[in-house]
């Protein structure tokens, strides 16, 4: 053979042996890609696409460390959902969800922690300077009081209760204890058309698993954060 023949044969095995190498690793992230999409699946409501309690917790303490009292914490319940799902069917339940999720994430940003914590109840975390607090707070309530239109033309008349809490307000930057204040003062609230901002009188309402004692499923709620 050759000198250039071998030169050749050599060119072409290295070439061979990248090519071969290359077929796992190419396999190998495509697998990474697909596990990196079923992972962050995991920490997302399947209905809304908003954050799941744990996913949303973690967010929600990063940001209370980052930007300390600067933040806001707000809970929104829906009113009268369950009269929705009797009267108009659960799909329509479930597109008022979907809307107050979209809702939510458009009002507080991409930055902002925003979780549903399960049925009607949503949570937010998000940096808001306290002299911004009261004008964002009416324009989340003006949002979430927008009649919603399903997909086969009939509209939806929806409301929300909303209560915030901040760390100012609250005497701690502790997730927990500033969900249990806003929740004290969502209910406070509950029905007036107006978000309420919890006090150091909300603060005291007593508690049973981090919620208002007396609430509707306390007893198997769990931590608040």
């Amino acid at each position: 053979m050759s000198s250039f023949l071998r030169v050749q044969s050599r060119i072409g095995q290295r070439t061979l042996l990248l090519t071969t190498a290359a077929v796992p690793l190419t396999g190998w992230a495509v697998h990474a890609v697909a596990l990196h999409k079923q992972l962050a699946a995991t920490k997302r409501d399947p209905l809304t696409g908003l954050l799941r309690r744990d996913a949303y917790t973690a967010r929600a303490r990063r940001l209370l460390a980052r930007h300390g009292d600067d933040t806001a914490l707000v809970l929104v319940d829906a009113d009268h959902f369950k009269a929705v799902n009797d009267t108009m069917g659960h799909p329509a339940g479930d597109a008022v969800l979907t809307a107050f999720g979209a809702r939510l994430t458009a009002w507080a940003g991409p930055r902002a922690a925003v979780g549903r914590l399960g049925g009607d109840e949503f949570a937010v975390v998000l940096e808001l300077p306290a002299a911004r607090l009261e004008q964002r707070l009416a324009q989340l309530v003006r949002m979430l009081h927008t009649p919603v239109v399903l997909d086969d033309g009939r509209t939806v008349d929806v409301a929300a209760s909303v209560g915030a809490a901040t760390p100012a307000g609250v005497g701690s930057r502790d997730l927990t204890a500033l969900q249990r204040a806003a929740d004290a003062a969502l209910y406070d609230g509950k029905h007036s058309g107006r978000a309420t901002v919890a006090t150091a009188a909300h603060v005291a309402v007593p508690s049973v698993n981090g919620r208002r004692a007396g609430r509707p499923g306390t007893a198997v709620w769990g931590r608040a954060a």
